[in-house]
């Protein structure tokens, strides 16, 4: 961990999915023992015990490969994936690009990953840690319900939680789930197999987009609220440029990602009026930020992009900085500042 500013001057060196596989490899060879946990952290969400409330977002341990090996870096849990029904290549590269001046990444991988039941089996050995999948739809799928559908049922014995993962801006057509009348067909055919099926009864969440307008939204969590939908990622990454430098095409995740997803989340939470859990992923590479995101509706945090720039060694500064945050505040337990700038 301390050595990560020169490891990271090696890995920058290389192109992104490059440095990604040599930092996935490194994580097989050198197991690091560094769990973290602490009273004031440590709460139950979804009905699962959580050590402390810092997770890996989805997209860097997309084929379950070293999942019991990320949260000895210290994080309370993981998200594999995305994973899709059939084994799929992703779009063409270059499809990940760096914008080091704003400590933010643009993807547009595609779903690039190795299919369901290779991560299934994988997923066997998770141990007793929280690990949940993040599901996608085959790119050139005819029916992107049925491939959640599918995933749902595959996955319902070997993940703690499943993440309905709708808000990819880089799969033509899946933001279209977003639109009302998908959405309601989409939370209804859930419902309906849930209902069906005894042995489904692990969490499931659905992750969002933060360019969905305000309008859409409040229709949204309507929808969730009167569904069997456990909780909301808030958010997905953002088509939106701003002050941005770059104009390639895909995802922007990162620092410029905070404020939007941040503000996103607020407005979910207020939406929703506190009723379900949602985890606040977007920007986070600070314990002040992950705070932020708390304190504007999150049970949970997810990082990802900080974690390329800044390295392991900002999972423990997160949660210690939390523990002085929460004491700073006088509160005595996370959950307790959940939402509490929201109004």
């Amino acid at each position: 961990m301390f050595f990560y500013p020169a490891l990271r001057s090696l890995l920058f060196y290389f192109d992104a999915e490059v440095a990604h596989r040599i930092t996935i490899n490194l994580l097989k060879t050198y197991q690091i023992k560094n769990n973290f946990s602490h009273p004031s952290l440590s709460y139950d969400v979804f009905g699962l015990n959580f050590t402390n409330p810092v997770g890996l977002a989805a997209g860097f341990d997309k084929n379950s490969e070293v999942p019991n090996n990320i949260i000895n870096l210290g994080f309370g849990f993981s998200e594999v994936g995305t994973v899709t029904p059939l084994p799929q290549s992703g779009n063409s590269k270059p499809r990940v690009f760096r914008l080091k001046n704003e400590d933010a990444i643009i993807n547009r991988l595609g779903f690039n990953n190795e299919g369901f039941k290779v991560v299934k089996e994988r997923l066997f050995k998770r141990e007793n840690n929280i690990i949940g999948v993040n599901i996608g739809a085959n790119k050139n799928s005819k029916d992107f319900i049925n491939d959640y559908l599918s995933g749902i049922k595959f996955f319902s014995s070997s993940a703690s939680y499943l993440t309905i993962n709708i808000s990819s801006p880089n799969t033509p057509g899946l933001r279209d789930l977003e639109v009302i009348d998908n959405f309601s067909l989409l939370l209804d055919k859930i419902d309906q197999l849930k209902k069906n099926s005894s042995e489904i009864n692990l969490p499931i969440l659905i992750k969002i987009s933060p360019d969905i307008n305000h309008d859409d939204l409040e229709i949204l969590c309507e929808k969730v609220l009167s569904s069997s939908i456990d909780g909301l990622i808030v958010s997905n990454t953002t088509i939106s440029r701003g002050s941005v430098s770059s104009e390639e095409k895909g995802g922007l995740s990162g620092e410029p990602l905070f404020d939007i997803s941040t503000r996103k989340l607020s407005k979910v939470y207020k939406c929703t009026e506190g009723k379900i859990p949602l985890i606040g992923v977007g920007g986070v590479d600070s314990a002040e930020k992950a705070y932020k995101k708390i304190k504007n509706g999150a049970s949970l945090i997810q990082l990802y992009t900080g974690l390329v720039y800044k390295g392991p060694k900002l999972i423990n500064e997160i949660n210690r900085g939390l523990i002085d945050l929460i004491e700073k505040d006088g509160f005595k337990n996370i959950s307790e500042a959940v939402g509490v700038e929201v109004n």
